[in-house]
């Protein structure tokens, strides 16, 4: 089959592996220079920064992703596991460490909490993991194409229910600990999925999994390598990546089916199928003229983020480690103002990521730099972005300096919720539809549409949904549409 991917972010890329691994043509057309969409790159005067996630989990995925086009994860990307995973500090001055081991962890909070939360911990990391082994196979690698699907796994689903899987997250994990710090470090995880972890389901419990049992890892190179060896597997499979150009829009043949894309200098490439990557909605409006699915249109999308990269000279705080996480004091109240009443939070959590503690090589010799995040409104919230764009610099930079990190800026760059927009993500939020109940699973804009017979979408908006783990299997379902329409055409 002639297959053209509209994007080389994470789920393209990963559809390309298991297409191209497979003996199909794939032509993979990037508007940027370099592969990664979100995971991108930006570098400047030396300092390499990653412009999106910074936490790789579940590295079992990503080589599954690398064997699909015949190639070993190792030979292009080189991982390291992170221990700790994450540095907590909390309000009171208190400090965690998410410890890299059961038995370590374990230790960790025996030393600093005490005895009754440290024996609940074993308990915890087994419902943790019975819980992902229950969710992966059944859930989230699977393709639910409706709501019936679910219902063809009658013993997962009852499974599912025993563990308490629709119970809300927050009150799960306070059955195991007394210790409101843990509460956040085993729940602030909901966050990833756009959610609070008052409102969050339990079966969200499985992110809480990937990191705090199954493993950080930071990438040499930064996390940028992973597109780029990803892009590199593809190509040695054959397939061929095409950087700077711009899709205008999806063709159709006469009888309706999708046939190809016109290309913004009038060049025309003709294909069985496309895989999409662009964020759902907007793929719909600008290449398909077509209305975006009903749930895009009405549902809630997640928070956004306001992201600081700094390149700093000067020495980090003692005891800084690659992953920083420092909790405000309020946390219901954080909530309330972020998802409720569209307003920044008022004493905020950052996390500031500290990659040149792992990788020193992302900087010039002796800096460093600082990847700050702060979750904030997306563009349906209250914030005027135009006028909040220098105000929320500044307090970012004045947290930073209070928090001991070095203020002597050499390098700096903000991207806040209109410059996520500008990328082309829909509601200004780099992180997709909300994962509320009837905006996950089957109930996420699907892979396929009638309407456009010939595209398949690949991506965090459609299933299963956020994180570089499932966007890695995102694209493994999108190859096998791919594969199964071409099955169903008699197309080889």
């Amino acid at each position: 089959m002639r297959i053209v991917i509209v994007g080389a972010g994470l789920g393209g890329l990963s559809a390309a592996c298991h297409l191209a691994g497979n003996g199909h043509d794939v032509t993979i057309l990037e508007k940027a220079t370099v592969p990664g969409g979100r995971a991108g790159l930006l570098d400047l005067d030396g300092y390499a920064f990653d412009t999106g996630p910074t936490v790789m989990t579940m590295t079992d995925l990503l080589d599954d992703t690398f064997a699909a086009a015949g190639a070993d994860r190792a030979d292009h990307v080189e991982l390291t596991r992170l221990d700790p995973a994450y540095r907590a500090l909390f309000a009171d001055g208190s400090e965690l460490h998410v410890k890299a081991g059961r038995e370590a962890m374990t230790q960790e909070i025996r030393e600093k909490i005490g005895p009754v939360d440290a024996a609940n911990f074993g308990r915890f990391a087994d419902w943790l993991q019975e819980l992902y082994e229950l969710e992966q196979p059944n859930f989230i690698d699977a393709d639910l194409s409706n709501p019936f699907d679910m219902l063809k796994k009658p013993a997962a689903l009852v499974k599912l229910l025993q563990l308490g899987g629709l119970r809300k997250l927050h009150n799960v994990v306070g059955d195991y600990f007394a210790d409101d710090r843990l509460h956040r470090i085993f729940s602030f995880q909901a966050m990833y999925a756009g959610l609070s972890p008052f409102e969050a389901l339990a079966i969200y419990g499985v992110i809480t999994y990937m990191d705090s049992v199954a493993g950080v890892y930071g990438v040499q190179g930064g996390m940028h390598s992973v597109p780029r060896g990803l892009a590199d597997a593809a190509e040695k499979a054959g397939a061929q990546i095409r950087y700077g150009e711009v899709v205008e829009k999806v063709t159709k043949s006469p009888s309706g089916r999708v046939d190809g894309v016109l290309l913004a200098g009038g060049e025309r490439l003709t294909a069985d199928a496309v895989v999409m990557n662009a964020d759902v909605p907007v793929a719909y409006r600008q290449l398909l003229d077509a209305t975006p699915p009903l749930v895009t249109r009405v549902g809630r999308y997640s928070p956004s983020c306001a992201v600081w990269l700094v390149g700093v000279e000067g020495e980090l705080p003692e005891g800084t480690t690659h992953h920083n996480i420092h909790f405000g004091g309020q946390w219901n109240e954080a909530f309330q103002a972020l998802l409720k009443d569209g307003r920044r939070m008022p004493d905020p959590s950052i996390l500031v990521t500290a990659p040149t503690v792992t990788d020193p090589g992302l900087a010039p010799d002796g800096k460093h730099i600082l990847y700050v995040l702060e979750p904030v409104p997306n563009l349906d919230g209250k914030v005027d972005w135009h006028a909040e764009r220098n105000r929320i610099r500044d307090q970012l930079a004045a947290k930073v300096g209070e928090l001991g990190y070095p203020t002597d800026i050499e390098v700096e760059h903000l991207t806040d919720p209109l410059d996520w927009q500008q990328q082309g993500m829909e509601r200004g939020t780099p992180f997709a539809l909300a994962h509320r109940f009837f905006q996950t699973g089957p109930f996420r804009p699907h892979l396929e549409d009638r309407r456009h017979e010939g595209v398949v979408f690949v991506g965090s908006g459609t299933i299963p949904g956020v994180g570089i783990p499932m966007v890695l299997i995102s694209g493994k379902l999108a190859a096998a549409r791919v594969e199964a329409m071409g099955r169903k055409g008699g197309l080889r």
